[in-house]
């Protein structure tokens, strides 16, 4: 597993009020790391990276539509997006080279999850990655 495999799992998922989580590479629009199960279609990576990184404003006004479903979005500036829907959710923050993308489900904690990436977000740009 990569250094950047295992930062996700354990500063992520190892909250337990993040359900899945992803590194997308922003230079070529690819995923880098997911977690388990997370299996990003090159569509969600195009939408998330055209709609929030180049449009934040826009993605406030009209919301996200992310792995099949409508999302409204309660956050769009230049480095993070919180958007939700009645049972789930999903957290991007912007770094020099990535977008740092966080789910959960009913019964996390939006907060918690906002939090961790967050702070990974930071870690992340510190590092200047």
């Amino acid at each position: 597993m990569s250094h950047l495999q295992n930062l996700l799992l354990d500063s992520l998922l190892g909250t337990r009020h993040v359900d899945s989580a992803a590194l997308i590479r922003l230079q070529d629009q690819s995923l880098c790391v997911s977690s388990p199960g997370f299996n990003l279609m090159p569509c969600d990576i195009l939408k998330l990276v055209n709609d929030f990184a180049r449009n934040p404003l826009g993605t406030r006004r009209e919301g996200l539509y992310f792995k099949e479903k409508d999302y409204t979005c309660v956050r769009a500036d230049d480095y993070s997006l919180y958007a939700k829907n009645v049972n789930s959710g999903v957290i991007v923050v912007k770094t020099h080279l990535y977008l740092v993308v966080s789910t959960y489900t009913k019964g996390m904690y939006p907060s918690v999850c906002v939090e961790a990436t967050e702070k990974l977000g930071d870690y992340l740009r510190r590092k200047r990655s």
